[in-house]
């Protein structure tokens, strides 16, 4: 456990320009230094500069409170945050001037364990990002019937972004690889080369069967072979791994470079020098030694030797042996390499529901899978053992009152993972409490005034998909009708609410009937934390700027041209302090372009590289990536 914090206090016994007046003593206000330290103390020097005198009535007790920093995702990267705090009192004219030499990288800190929107409040917001058409795979011509088992269900970079990988209603998954920058090895030296930046490009490197069709012949279920959930692993060998997951079964799947060696047969020798160079001549010298004979077979008198009476040598000798020459042709320095799948273990009979979460740790040893009552924590060489960590299932059926509808580990802590419920909350435990999980460390909810329920309340609550911000600080989960902003330290509310389509709230009769209203969409967050982006009807997905001030909310299409139905008026950003305004003026089923909404085309799955603004969106069966 990290040690209590640690308490520095400096003190000068004068300061200069000032002169005592007999006994009298200077009323001097000081800041306290707090330190969050990571297993040693911290190491640092304070100078302060005295109050005025005049304010010396008016100084009140500085406010003593620990500055939580990031602890860092690299253990090995050991730094102490310390700051100092100013008085309520002096704060606004006569501020405490403090010196404070730090031993740790500000920019580090910064980029590893700020607050975004705490560092970038002092600033104007980025402003909104044109977003381009990139690429599409698998585009569908006009009036082509889609296949059900081409509809793709599941997107997910690796954390470098040179991977991304597609899972279908078929049981397949289908790997990208990134070709624009693999003839450098980084972005950096592309700007150092004066190379211009290129968005990220994408090609079909090779696609597997994951999962088949089965039957439960003991509860007369049918397993179809759709892929639920698609999980990168830490690299091993510079070979890659992933997992991936049906209904019931989980495996992982070895990725494995393989060359591409290619066997030509290069013309004929034509000559003995050539014919000596592939061994042939050199072979045949175990009998006879190649220096007892010259080419073309001319013999070379020596004494002691003679020919055969019934061997005669034809005039001017034999010719020369002609022989074929295979050569092995190599295609990686043509990038031409061939990814091979292999499965390496099945993680199966462990869920009696459907599960509808995988998500590794950050410890590269272990994983989660979650179901609608349970969570099972898995280790990656074990597959026939699990435990049971989270289970919410009641003794009696009937007092089931809500189920698990997504769980994900902690970026950076291996003992922290969240999941959410169809109620609407997001529990935060800590597998160090106990081995069952029932008790909840945080708990994030938004209360729903009672007079505003209704009889869809619960149902558009449900939270269908939660997501880690890379610096572990937020929570982005989404529900039927909006995405919201979570800080792990603030449970009172989210810190901003963003409406996804709220003008379809006059038309959730309809959506109910017709069981749209039980859609999942999935959300997700920018490398950089500045943005979030989830999937709406008619094939369209919405961008929202989390920075304080910011009114950036994009609506794009999934198609060639994605800004064809920009809306004029982007929605903005909610405090936690404010409800959300609930507007149905709108035209029930019309955008705000006045287009007419279509529930039969919705975009659930997308995905944002998570170094550089670039998404990934499905659509159908058809891959689309836009870059800004």
């Amino acid at each position: 456990m990290p040690p209590d914090h640690v308490w520095k206090l400096d003190r000068p016994d004068r300061f200069p320009g000032r002169k005592k007046k007999g006994k009298e003593k200077e009323n001097i206000c000081f800041s306290f230094v707090t330190s969050i330290c990571l297993g040693t103390s911290p190491s640092a020097e304070v100078q302060f500069s005295p109050l005025p005198w005049r304010k010396r009535a008016a100084a009140s007790p500085c406010v003593r409170r620990p500055i939580r920093g990031a602890e860092g995702a690299d253990l090995r990267r050991r730094r102490h945050l310390v700051e100092a705090d100013r008085c309520r009192a002096c704060s606004s004219s006569a501020a405490i001037r403090c010196s404070v030499s730090l031993e740790f990288d500000r920019s580090m800190n910064d980029k590893e364990g700020g607050d975004a929107a705490q560092s970038a409040g002092g600033s104007p917001p980025p402003p909104p990002l044109e977003w381009k058409f990139s690429q599409v795979f698998g585009e569908r011509t006009a009036g082509e019937e889609v296949q059900e088992v081409d509809i793709i269900s599941a997107i997910e970079f690796d954390k470098s972004g040179d991977h991304l990988a597609t899972g279908d209603r078929g049981g397949r998954v289908v790997l990208f690889e990134r070709t624009d920058i693999r003839d450098h090895s980084s972005r950096r030296d592309l700007e150092r080369l004066d190379y211009p930046a290129r968005h990220p490009e994408f090609r079909y490197k090779t696609e597997f069967q994951s999962h088949e069709p089965e039957f439960d012949y003991l509860k007369s279920l049918e397993i179809e072979e759709k892929i639920n959930k698609i999980r990168w692993c830490q690299t091993a060998n510079g070979a890659l791994f992933l997992l991936s997951t049906n209904d019931k079964t989980i495996k992982l799947w070895k990725v494995l470079v393989q060359e591409k060696k290619v066997r030509r047969i290069t013309e004929m020798n034509l000559s003995g020098s050539q014919a000596l160079g592939n061994g042939s001549i050199a072979n045949t010298g175990a009998i006879f030694s190649h220096r007892d004979y010259l080419l073309n077979s001319n013999y070379a008198a020596r004494p002691g030797h003679h020919t055969s009476n019934d061997f005669s040598f034809p005039p001017g000798g034999f010719p020369s042996l002609r022989l074929p020459s295979v050569v092995v042709f190599s295609t990686v320095a043509n990038n031409e390499t061939n990814l091979v799948a292999r499965c390496r273990r099945i993680y199966t009979h462990a869920h009696d529901y459907h599960i509808n979460s995988i998500s590794n740790n950050s410890d590269g040893e272990t994983f989660i899978s979650a179901d609608d009552l349970r969570i099972n924590l898995w280790n990656l060489e074990i597959s026939n053992q699990s435990f049971n960590i989270v289970d919410v299932k009641p003794a009696n059926m009937e007092d089931l009152t809500e189920v698990i509808t997504s769980a994900e580990f902690h970026p950076t802590h291996c003992n922290l993972l969240a999941y959410s419920s169809s109620k609407g909350s997001i529990r935060l435990i800590d597998l160090r409490q106990s081995a069952l999980c029932d008790n909840h460390c945080q708990l994030y909810e938004e209360h729903v005034a009672p007079g505003s329920r209704s009889f869809f309340t619960e149902i558009i609550a449900s939270i269908s998909d939660i997501k880690f911000g890379k610096d572990g600080r937020h929570i982005l989960s989404r529900d039927y009708m909006t995405l919201k902003l979570w800080d792990i330290n603030m449970n009172s509310g989210p810190v901003a609410t963003f409406q996804v389509h709220e003008h379809l709230r006059p038309k959730l009769c309809d959506l109910y009937e017709n069981d749209s209203i039980f859609d999942k969409f999935e959300c997700c967050l920018s490398g950089d934390g500045l943005r979030v982006a989830s999937g709406s009807y008619s094939n369209l997905f919405r961008v929202f700027g989390v920075t304080p001030g910011s009114n950036e909310g994009t609506t794009l299409e999934a198609s060639k041209n994605p800004m064809r139905r920009q809306t004029q008026s982007p929605a903005r950003p909610l405090s936690s302090l404010s409800r959300v305004v609930r507007r149905g003026a709108e035209s029930p089923a019309v955008d705000a372009n006045g287009n007419l909404y279509d529930f039969t085309t919705k975009l659930l799955h997308l995905a944002w590289h998570p170094t550089e603004n670039s998404i990934a969106c499905a659509a159908a069966n058809s891959l689309y990536m836009y870059y800004a």
